[in-house]
């Protein structure tokens, strides 16, 4: 079941004691949107990896039930850790939106699949294959530190995270 989609910029107007407390922040604007689904949430799973996409692909390889995939890659801008045949396995998988704090490839097979994507740039080298990462820890991106399990609502204003699920 997909999570209701609100609007970011209303979710903000409508929760300042959200803000004010820290239950609710928003990312800073770094990056950029790929994928078909411009408006995407759902619960948070997070993953730290840095110039590695084993766990990643991992990941996407299970099934998404509606969840957003939040990847701190350590900002790299020197390979991707997120190309186009993992997008398309986590949107038959049924996620809802995959968060890169890195670079992605394969633009164009990703701006096809209906998905919500955001990375801070295209690279067309790719990553190592060791497997090294860490799964289901606090992870800090984009001036926000990050828990499995909290909730993320993205459009195109920005992506907010929740402690909570939200509710209009």
């Amino acid at each position: 079941m997909a999570a209701l989609q609100l609007a970011t910029a209303e979710v903000c107007d409508a929760n300042p004691h959200l803000i004010l407390s820290g239950d609710l922040r928003a990312l800073q604007p770094i990056f950029q949107i790929y994928g078909r689904r411009q408006v995407f949430s759902g619960p948070i799973v997070t993953l730290k990896v840095f110039e590695d996409n084993v766990l990643v692909r991992e990941f996407l390889e299970e099934k998404g039930n509606g969840r957003v995939l939040v990847v701190d890659g350590g900002a790299s801008m020197r390979c991707a850790i997120l190309g186009g045949n993992p997008v398309q396995q986590a949107q038959n998988n049924g996620w809802a939106g995959i968060i890169v704090n890195g670079c992605i490839r394969d633009v164009d097979e990703i701006n096809g699949c209906d998905i919500g994507v955001r990375a801070l740039a295209p690279h067309p080298m790719k990553a190592n294959k060791k497997g090294i990462g860490e799964k289901h820890v606090a992870i800090n991106l984009a001036g926000t530190r990050i828990f499995d399990g909290e909730w993320l609502y993205a459009d195109t204003d920005g992506i907010l995270v929740s402690r909570m699920e939200l509710t209009v």
